[in-house]
């Protein structure tokens, strides 16, 4: 934890993409404290906010990428026997949560690994039950990114706004103020890509 916090009080572009690709994986670490800060130091010239979601984004690839791994090598009794085991719940894991993945997973298809990105809860384990599900690795990738860029596009935007008028000290406590909002915003978008690949279905079933 003490690397972790290391790597926020001297936010670049490497730590930006370390700090993602842990929050990505099982640890838990909101992304929240990374690419908000990031982004309000683009905003002074500090870096640049296009990489920062850039990087952002492939660190958040490589962190679903393990986890991937991980349900379709060591399969479901493995990941069952983690989430409950002592290192599990030291990752805040627990059977339950696995299993509200998986339903997620399953009851919306491939479509899941965009929206489970920006579902609080589920976006650091949506891409287990990929795995799990053996889902084609390339697809499950394109859809990775598509949904961790744009939360992670969010997340920027909200960290470069602040930047107008919340002094450093305070950044944090104003992302946090912000999270309702950003719940309506994270709603929103799940909202238009089920309502966008269900359009899409029912256009490729059509001719049948």
């Amino acid at each position: 934890m003490d690397f972790l916090y290391s790597l926020l009080a001297n936010l670049n572009y490497t730590a930006v993409f370390i700090l993602m690709t842990v929050e990505s994986t099982v640890i838990p670490f909101p992304s929240e404290v990374v690419v908000p800060p990031a982004a309000y130091r683009a905003a002074d010239g500090s870096l640049n906010v296009v990489l920062v979601v850039l990087v952002a984004t492939l660190g958040a690839d490589m962190g679903a990428i393990i986890n991937y791994a991980a349900g379709y090598f060591l399969g479901r009794p493995v990941i069952y026997r983690f989430a409950n085991s002592k290192l599990g719940r030291l990752c805040l894991l627990n059977q339950e949560k696995i299993e509200k993945s998986e339903k997620y997973f399953n009851d919306h298809g491939l479509v899941a690994t965009i929206t489970g990105r920006l579902v609080p809860g589920i976006r650091q384990l949506i891409s287990v039950p990929a795995g799990l599900a053996k889902m084609n690795f390339w697809k499950f990738l394109l859809y990775t990114t598509i949904g961790a860029g744009a939360w992670n596009v969010i997340l920027a935007a909200l960290g470069w706004y602040l930047h107008a008028f919340v002094p450093a000290s305070q950044l944090q406590a104003s992302i946090d103020a912000y999270s309702s909002e950003l719940k309506i915003v994270i709603l929103a978008l799940v909202g238009l890509a089920v309502v966008f690949f269900l359009f899409k279905r029912l256009r490729r079933q059509r001719p049948a």
